[in-house]
Formats: C-alpha cells, structure tokens, sequence
C-alpha cells in the first residue's frame, strides 16, 4: 500500500489562510452592479489589515473576488521582515510570503510605525503599494502635510504649531482669534481635535497635550463651515465619490465616527481639482480627502492615507471597494507592461 503523502507545513499555513479568506463579505450598496469577471491572468492582491472583519476589508476582499482574482489578508503585526544583501523576503507566521501582484495598506494610526515597515519592505521586494511608505507618512504628520499643501499654493486654515508656550495669546492672533481649533499632530476619526473658546481654554488644553508629550498645532475656527466638511474619496487622478458630513447635535466635529451623518454631493469642479491635487503633492494613490466649504471656496483639512469608505457607499451607492481594485489592477498591469521586453 503506498504511502499517504503528507502536507507541508507551508501548504497546511497556506490552507488555512485561504479557507481563513472564506468569510461571509457584505453585498453590494443598493443599485451597484456586480463587476464582470476579469479575463486577464488571476491576480494575488494583499490587504494589509489587522481585522478582516471590518468593512473596508471586506469590501475589498469581496471587489477583487468579484474580477476573478485572489485576495489575501495579512495583518500587518504578524509580518516579519527578513533583510539580506539584495534579497528582502517577508514572512507571515513563518512562512515565506511570494507571488503577490499588489498590496493595499489598511494601516491604523497606532500601529503606524510597524506598519510603514512592513510597506517599505514590500517596496523593496518589487511589490506595487498602494499607498507608499513615504506618502503615507507624509499624510500622517498633519503639519508635514500642511507645510506642502500650503507651499504648492492650496488653501488651508491658518495653523501655528510652536513649542514655546509662553506668549499663548500671540499663537491664538496668529490664526485669527478665538474660538480655536487644537489638534494632536497625529490623530485620526476626530480624536484628538477640541475647540477652545476662551484663552484660558488654550492654555489648559495645550498645556495638558504637552504635559503627556505629545505635540499639538492651533488652527483657524472657519465659522461658515461648522460642524460641516466635504469628504472626496480620490483614486488615481479622480474623485470617485464625495459626500458631504454633518456633525450631530451640541458636536463641532463632523467624523462619521463621531455621530455625523454624510449625504451625497456632487462636488464642483474648483473641489474635484484642489483634491486631486493635493493627492498628487502628497504621493497618494488612493486618499480620503477633507475640505471645509469656506466663503471663497475649498478649504483643506487633512489627507487620509486609509480613508474608511463605509459611509460614503451607504450615502452615495456607489461601488467604492470596486474602484479601489480596479485602480490597483490597473497599476499592475501599466507595471508588467513597462518591464515587458521589447522585440
């Protein structure tokens, strides 16, 4: 009797991270039509998640299973890179990671340095990344960010950072007088962000942040806009979707996280281009981006490098996962087409 041949252990990892991807993906928002089925060679797209379970995930995963191609979930803390003279390898729970066509970084804030790590390495290998390393930097330090956007020429709320505190009421003329906007340098879904109406406020507020070390910049209240943004979903070189957010009752900000509520927009041109624009200072391939609706037109908040979509597909309809994936596919393939010989 012959032998029963036994798995591999990297065909058993391997198994069990294909049959971990079978998990149920949420339908399409109402009146999207499913994507054809792609006829080009299966693709493997890499998410670098740490919850599979959350809704961009899993849009994602189900877009690209939608074009006939093969999804993978990595949770970016359990990548471990390896370093060699001209040879990177990347390992996800001891096994040798290969093969992959793209990676998308879902790359949280508190994990923002490991997970610019893990992206560089990818780039290292070769691998396209939508977004790179640098530009997602780039768009975490909101006052990096705001020193580019403002040296190409694009409007943004008066902001001062300064580590000497002790001529606070020159800080708060620098950026048009009170009420105030504090803001952690690093933060994200509003958190982080306060008003401060009085002097007294700014004192205590910016005393308190930088007593926990962390650092903080003042901004401009834009008085037209409050508790009011427009949020414009950027993939490649259009705005693929836009809606515009409302904070709820006694709240200034306006972050679906933190109760807003988004209806759909339809942006005007002047919107569509400082968006896109401010994509392309910033390096980003796919970018959530925030603009306050001033008297003289788009104001710019900030860029995020892994903008949730969840409340733009329920508000707009539209197939955002789908226009993420089709971008990235298309990346590839510009890739392969540029390296491919010539005759």
């Amino acid at each position: 009797m012959p032998a029963k041949k036994v798995p591999s252990k990297k065909a058993s990892v391997q198994a069990r991270a294909k049959a971990s991807l079978r998990t149920e993906v949420p339908r399409l928002p109402s009146g999207t039509a499913p994507a054809p089925r792609s006829s080009r060679a299966k693709r493997t797209v890499v998410i670098l998640s740490r919850k599979r379970s959350l809704y961009s995930t899993r849009r994602l995963v189900e877009a690209i299973r939608q074009r006939g191609h093969r999804p993978l979930v990595l949770d970016t803390l359990r990548c471990t890179m390896v370093l060699a003279p001209g040879q990177p390898r990347m390992l996800y729970r001891g096994v040798d990671i290969k093969g992959v066509d793209v990676v998308i970084p879902r790359i949280g804030a508190s994990i923002t340095g490991y997970g610019l790590a893990v992206v560089a390495h990818f780039e290292m290998m070769g691998v396209p990344v939508l977004n790179g390393s640098l530009a997602i930097a780039q768009s975490r330090d909101k006052l990096r960010a705001l020193q580019m956007l403002c040296r190409a020429g694009l409007d943004a709320p008066r902001t001062v950072m300064a580590h000497d505190r002790s001529n606070m009421r020159k800080l708060v003329e620098e950026v048009g007088g009170l009420p105030v906007i504090i803001k952690l340098l690093r933060g994200t879904q509003g958190v982080g962000v306060m008003i401060a109406h009085t002097l007294q406020e700014v004192q205590t507020i910016g005393n308190t942040f930088w007593d926990l070390g962390q650092e903080v910049v003042l901004q401009e209240f834009v008085a037209e806009s409050k508790g009011r943004d427009v949020r414009a979903l950027v993939v490649g070189n259009q705005v693929v979707g836009a809606m515009r957010r409302r904070a709820k009752q006694g709240e200034f900000r306006s972050n679906i996280h933190r109760g807003g509520e988004g209806s759909p927009v339809e942006l005007p041109p002047s919107y569509v281009e400082v968006a896109v624009r401010a994509a392309r200072l910033l390096g980003l391939e796919i970018a959530g981006v925030d603009m306050l609706e001033g008297h003289t037109g788009p104001r710019l908040m900030e860029l995020n490098s892994s903008p949730g979509f969840e409340g733009l597909e329920r508000a707009t309809g539209q197939d955002i996962a789908g226009e993420i994936i089709h971008h990235a596919l298309a990346l590839v393939d510009a890739r392969a087409a540029a390296t491919r010989p010539t005759l």
